[in-house]
């Protein structure tokens, strides 16, 4: 199935306004996002699939500087590079356990977007992103997004934040009202592709998160 076969994606999130920006910390229980409403990620190819352990969760909030994304992704068994400097991108990060966000503040261009990932031991990449007859992936394009994980293997829970600077994104400032189109991932679990589990907001339809018809909406509120 081609991206182009799919039909256009209606859902859509609210963000909310935070009064002051901070350096994410990975801690979700503080007041940034106390009573935030959360969005559901489901199998990208077939939404009606269930996966038990691997339960995920998004919100999403903005200040006139930066987009904050935050997941609570439940598992059971984590897949990690190890060993690895969390101070530089890490390239193929998707081939192990990572949250990631697409997205363009440009909803009139979503074949350009912009790709953030997060692994529970932090590890991170940022690309920009070209999809047009082809993709192409800008992996020297640098976001300075500021991000954080946190792993609480009692509760078989990781959490994560990522806090996404406007200007990156070739915007001053966020507004409110402005709508940008927008897409939550998640790859988890142990083996090949047929094993692991590949996860979304607005589902793909295909084995494939770089499909942008099928990117939701974000609005920014107050």
């Amino acid at each position: 199935m081609t991206g182009e076969s799919v039909p256009s994606s209606d859902y859509r999130v609210v963000a909310h306004r935070l009064e002051r920006d901070y350096r994410p910390d990975a801690n979700l229980s503080k007041a940034a996002w106390e009573g935030v409403s959360r969005v559901s990620l489901v199998d990208t190819e077939n939404p009606q699939r269930s996966h038990p352990g691997a339960e995920t969760e998004v919100s999403v909030r903005w200040s006139p500087e930066h987009l904050y994304v935050a997941f609570w992704c439940q598992y059971t068994e984590l897949n990690l590079y190890l060993g690895e400097d969390s101070g530089r991108e890490r390239w193929e990060l998707w081939n192990r356990d990572v949250a990631e966000v697409f997205l363009t503040p440009f909803p009139e261009s979503p074949h350009r977007y912009w790709e953030f990932e997060l692994a529970p031991n932090n590890l991170w990449i940022d690309l920009a992103i070209e999809k047009l007859d082809e993709i192409r992936l800008d992996a020297g394009w640098n976001s300075g997004f500021a991000h954080a994980s946190c792993v609480d293997k009692r509760s078989k829970l990781w959490t994560c934040e990522m806090r996404i600077p406007a200007a990156s994104l070739g915007i001053r400032q966020i507004e409110r009202d402005m709508e940008w189109r927008i897409n939550f991932y998640r790859c988890d679990g142990l083996g090949n592709d047929s094993q692991r589990r590949f996860l979304a907001w607005s589902p793909t339809l295909q084995l494939n998160f770089h499909v942008p018809e099928r990117f939701g909406w974000v609005r920014m509120e107050d």
